[in-house]
C-alpha cells in the first residue's frame, strides 16, 4: 500500500438536491425533497427532519411538511455531473468514477506540479464550488476504503485529511456500520453479540469474523478494521454488472405489474448492454419486501447475449420463482442486474436463424429510439404505464 495520504474520494452533496437550489435560488437554505412518490434525494435541511433517500414520498412530507418537493430533471443532474467530472480530470491524473456523484482520484506524485494531496483536494473543492456551483466533500487518506470513510465523516461540504500515523486512531472509534458491506443485517448480527465499533471488529481474530460471518465476509472486515485495503485506482474500469430497479411503494401489485415493471427494465438494461457493445452470462432478480429484507434469485445462461427477449425470458422465470414470497410479505422494489459481462464477440444463445431475427429487432428498435427517443418506439404491454425514471449514470 502507499506510503503517503493521496487517495481522494470525492462525493458530491445530496446531488440532486443540491443542483435544485442551485439552479432555483427560492430554494436555497430550504428543505428540498426529489421526488413525490419515492423520494430520490433530500437536502441536508431535508434531512434533519429523518428524510431520507428511497423513503416514501408520504412519510417523508409527514415528518418534514414545509418541504419543497420538486419533480427530478434527470438532464439537469446528467450536465451537472459531467462538468464536476471535467474538474476531477483536470486534478489528477488517474480518476475513477463510481457514480455520476462521487469517484476517486489518485493525485500522489503531484507535489512539485500542483501540491500536497491535501492541497489538490481543498483545489478540487473550490473548482467544484466555482465552475459548477455545487458543494462537494473529499477524504484524503492512503487507501481507498479510508478515502470513503472520511469523506463520509467529513459531510456535508467538508474536507477531511487522514494522516498515517492517525489511521487506526481515526478510524477505530467509529461505529461498525462504517464499514464497507456491513448493512442493517450485518450490523445487527455484530451488535447483538457487543460489538459495535470498528476498533471492537480490529480486536478480534480473524478466524471468529469467519466464523461469525462466513469466509469472504469475515476476511474482508477484519482486513478493513486494520485499514488494509490494497485496490489501486483504476481508471476506465469497465463494468462487471449494470442494473436498473424501480421502487414500487407499499400498495400491492399483480402478476401483470410486477410482468410489466420487469419488461421495462429488461428493455432499458438490453439497449445499455447493446451500446457499450458488451453481453451478459447471468440475470439477476433483485427484489425488497414491505419489511424491508431483501433476496436475490439468479440465473446462469450457457452462452453470453444481449438479446432482449432471451434476457426477458429469464428475468420472468426468476420472478415466477419469487411469487409465493412476493405474495407472503409484500413487494417495495424490483430489480435486474446483469452479471458475467463480457465485450461483444461472445457466441450469442440461439440458433443461427434465431440469432439473426432478435439481431435484426434489437437493431432496429435500438436505431428508431437513438432517432426519435426513447419513448418513441414501446411495447404494447407498456402503453399507458409508468415506466419510471431513467437515472442518468457513468459511460458503461
Amino acid at each position: 500500500m502507499p506510503d503517503e495520504a493521496g487517495i481522494l474520494h470525492a462525493d458530491l452533496d445530496a446531488f440532486y438536491a443540491s443542483v435544485e437550489q442551485r439552479d432555483d435560488p427560492r430554494l436555497r437554505g430550504r428543505p428540498v425533497i426529489v421526488g413525490a412518490g419515492v423520494v430520490l434525494a433530500a437536502s441536508y435541511e431535508a434531512k434533519a427532519y429523518g428524510v431520507r433517500t428511497a423513503m416514501g414520498g408520504a412519510r417523508a412530507r409527514r415528518l418534514c411538511p414545509q418541504a419543497v418537493v420538486v419533480s427530478p430533471r434527470m438532464s439537469a443532474y446528467s450536465e451537472a455531473s459531467k462538468a464536476v467530472f471535467e474538474v476531477f480530470r483536470e486534478s489528477a491524473p488517474r480518476v475513477e468514477g463510481l457514480s455520476i456523484d462521487e469517484a476517486f482520484l489518485d493525485a500522489r506524485g503531484m507535489q512539485r506540479i500542483v501540491g500536497a494531496p491535501s492541497e489538490i483536494a481543498a483545489l478540487l473543492r473550490r473548482e467544484v464550488r466555482e465552475q459548477v456551483g455545487l458543494p462537494i466533500t473529499v477524504g484524503v487518506a492512503r487507501t481507498k476504503f479510508l478515502a470513503k470513510v472520511a469523506s463520509g465523516v467529513a459531510k456535508p461540504d467538508g474536507l477531511l485529511v487522514v494522516p498515517p500515523d492517525r489511521e487506526l486512531a481515526f478510524l477505530h472509534p467509529l461505529p461498525v456500520e462504517r464499514l464497507w458491506g456491513v448493512g442493517q443485517v450485518t450490523g445487527r448480527k455484530l451488535r447483538n453479540v457487543g460489538i459495535a465499533t470498528v476498533g471492537e471488529v480490529a480486536q478480534l481474530p480473524e478466524a471468529t469474523l469467519v466464523s461469525m460471518l462466513g469466509r469472504a465476509a469475515g476476511r474482508h472486515l477484519h482486513a478493513l478494521a486494520h485499514n488494509r485495503d490494497p485496490r489501486p485506482v483504476q481508471v476506465r474500469r469497465r463494468r462487471r454488472s449494470m442494473g436498473a430497479q424501480r421502487a414500487l411503494g407499499r400498495r400491492p401489485r399483480s402478476r401483470e405489474e410486477l410482468d410489466s415493471t420487469v419488461i421495462a427494465l429488461v428493455d432499458r438494461l438490453g439497449r445499455r448492454l447493446r451500446a457499450a457493445r458488451r453481453v451478459c452470462r447471468t440475470v439477476v432478480l433483485r427484489l425488497r419486501f414491505a419489511d424491508f429484507s431483501r433476496a436475490t434469485r439468479s440465473h446462469t445462461l450457457s452462452e453470453a447475449t444481449a438479446h432482449t427477449q432471451t434476457i426477458l425470458a429469464t428475468a420472468r422465470g426468476l420472478l415466477a420463482t419469487a411469487m409465493p414470497l412476493i405474495e407472503r410479505d409484500g413487494i417495495t422494489l424490483i430489480g435486474v442486474a446483469l452479471a458475467n459481462l463480457a465485450d461483444e464477440g461472445a457466441v450469442q444463445l440461439a440458433l443461427p436463424f434465431e440469432r439473426d431475427r432478435m439481431s435484426a429487432l434489437d437493431a432496429t428498435l435500438d436505431d428508431v429510439r437513438e432517432r426519435f427517443g426513447a419513448g418513441a418506439i414501446t411495447r404494447a404491454v407498456l402503453l399507458g404505464r409508468d415506466q419510471g425514471l431513467s437515472v442518468p449514470l457513468l459511460p458503461d
